[in-house]
C-alpha cells in the first residue's frame, strides 16, 4: 500500500523538492464576520488555521521573500508553492483576490497558486478568476469538508452541507483546477468508521488530493471548552496511525496524500501533546501504513 504522497507528485510533475511558502492575504471568514456565525469553528484558532503563514503587514512579495529565507537551509534556488492559508481565500471581492493572486502568481520562483477556502464561497465571479490563473500557472484549491456527517458539520459550525462540497469539486474540476481535500480526523462524536466514510466519500468525490489532519485542541476555541469540561477526548498516537493506515486502503491510488496529520502551534496546543514530537509520529505513521501493506 505505497501512497501517493506529495513529495513524490511533485518531483514527478517539477523534477525536484518544491516547498510550500505560507500567506496571509488579511482576509476573513463568513463564519467569523456575521454572514453565517461570528464564532468561526469550533476548533478554529484565532488565526484562522494560519499559525505559520506570514505577517499580514507584508505584502505578498515580502511574505514569499521571508519564506525563501526561512527555507534556505533546506534550499537555495528552488521552487515554491504560493498557499493562502489563513482563514477563507476567496472571500472578497473579485479586484482585491485578483490583486493579491496576481502579485503571487507573478513571482518568477513560485509555480503553484495554492488558495485554501470553503465549497461556499466560490462564485462563477471568483472562479473565472480561478480559471485565468490556472491559464498562467497551476491553481489548486483547498476545501475545508472536515467531514461528511452532518450531525458532526452542525456541531462544529461548518456553516454549508453536503452538496455544497460536491457542487463545488464539479465546477472546479470542470475548470480544469486540482481540488485538495481536508479531512480532520477525531471529531467529537465520530466513529472510527465515520472518519473511514468520510475519507472513502472524499476519494471517490472526483478530489485530485487529500489532507489528514489530527484533531489539535488549540487554547482559545471553543474546543478548548469542550475538552475541560471532559465532553471530547483526542486520540492516542497508535490509535491515529492505526486509523490513517485504514484511511489510506480505501483512497484511489493516484491520490495525492497532501498531508498525513498536521501541526499544532505549539505556543497554542494543548493537546495531544504526543504530536509536538514530529519525528516520532512521523516514525509511528509510517510503520503502520507498511504494517497495513503486509495484511
Amino acid at each position: 500500500m505505497e501512497y501517493y504522497s506529495l513529495n513524490k507528485y511533485l518531483k514527478d510533475t517539477f523534477g525536484e523538492k518544491v516547498y510550500k511558502i505560507a500567506l496571509n492575504g488579511g482576509f476573513t471568514c463568513p463564519n467569523r464576520d456575521g454572514t453565517l456565525d461570528t464564532r468561526g469553528c469550533i476548533f478554529c484558532s484565532g488565526a484562522g488555521s494560519g499559525e505559520f503563514a506570514g505577517e499580514m503587514e507584508d505584502s505578498i512579495t515580502v511574505q514569499i521573500e521571508k519564506g525563501k529565507e526561512r527555507l534556505r537551509e533546506k534550499i537555495k534556488n528552488g521552487k515554491y508553492i504560493a498557499y493562502f492559508q489563513a482563514f477563507t481565500n476567496t472571500y472578497a471581492p473579485v479586484q482585491r483576490l485578483k490583486k493579491l493572486y496576481e502579485e503571487a502568481i507573478s513571482h518568477p520562483d513560485i509555480v503553484v497558486l495554492s488558495i485554501a477556502t470553503r465549497p461556499d464561497c466560490l462564485s462563477e465571479e471568483v472562479m473565472q478568476l480561478l480559471r485565468e490563473m490556472n491559464d498562467r500557472k497551476p491553481v489548486w484549491v483547498e476545501l475545508g469538508l472536515q467531514t461528511i456527517h452532518e450531525k458532526t458539520a452542525a456541531y462544529i459550525r461548518r456553516g454549508y452541507s453536503l452538496p455544497v462540497y460536491d457542487e463545488a469539486v464539479k465546477k472546479l474540476k470542470k475548470a480544469g483546477i486540482q481540488v485538495i481535500v481536508h479531512v480532520i480526523l477525531g471529531l467529537p462524536g465520530e466513529t472510527m468508521e465515520d472518519m473511514k466514510a468520510t475519507v472513502s466519500y472524499v476519494g471517490k468525490s472526483g478530489a485530485d488530493g487529500i489532507k489528514l489532519q489530527l484533531l489539535h485542541i488549540l487554547k482559545g476555541t471553543d474546543l478548548e471548552k469542550e475538552y475541560r469540561e471532559g465532553k471530547c477526548r483526542v486520540m492516542e498516537l497508535e490509535e491515529y496511525a492505526a486509523l490513517t493506515a485504514d484511511c489510506i486502503a480505501l483512497l484511489p491510488e493516484e491520490m495525492v496524500i497532501h498531508r498525513l496529520t498536521g501541526d499544532g502551534d505549539k505556543k497554542t496546543l494543548i493537546a495531544p501533546e504526543w504530536s509536538k514530537d514530529k519525528k516520532r509520529v512521523l516514525n509511528a505513521l509510517h510503520k503502520a501504513i507498511r504494517e497495513k501493506e503486509r495484511e
